[in-house]
């Protein structure tokens, strides 16, 4: 179908199987990440379309490693998603503020996921 590379950044396996069965279902390569690190290290070899990204993870937490994404060259166009729990007022605007293109609350809802990634893969 699409062939699209979307990074899902998320340390809850759960919440990383669910994105995973979700997109892949609609045809996404699925790259996962389950630490800020390992996302960096994986950008350095593979770019992919567009990037969820949990905001609360071990060691380099979300939105510390969605600003070195956004400040560095060759990732600074890729789309970002923030995918949280963080649901209090002014939380989205921080996120947002960071560079993030898009903001989804957890739960994830897996009808909504999918128009999400689309409509910002295709903004390119």
């Amino acid at each position: 179908m699409s062939n699209k590379n979307v990074m899902v950044v998320e340390d809850n396996e759960k919440n990383r199987k669910l994105m995973r069965v979700v997109l892949k279902a609609k045809g996404y390569n699925v790259i996962e990440a389950t630490t800020g690190e390992e996302a960096l290290t994986l950008l350095k070899n593979q770019k992919p379309d567009i990037i969820l990204m949990d905001i609360q993870l071990p060691g380099i937490d979300g939105l510390t490693l969605i600003k070195q994404i956004k400040g560095d060259v060759p990732t600074k166009d890729i789309p970002i998603i923030a995918v949280t729990a963080y649901a209090m007022k002014g939380d989205e605007q921080k996120i947002l503020d960071t560079g993030c293109d898009a903001y989804v609350s957890k739960p994830i809802n897996t009808q909504e996921l999918p128009h999400i990634v689309e409509k910002y893969i295709k903004k390119e």
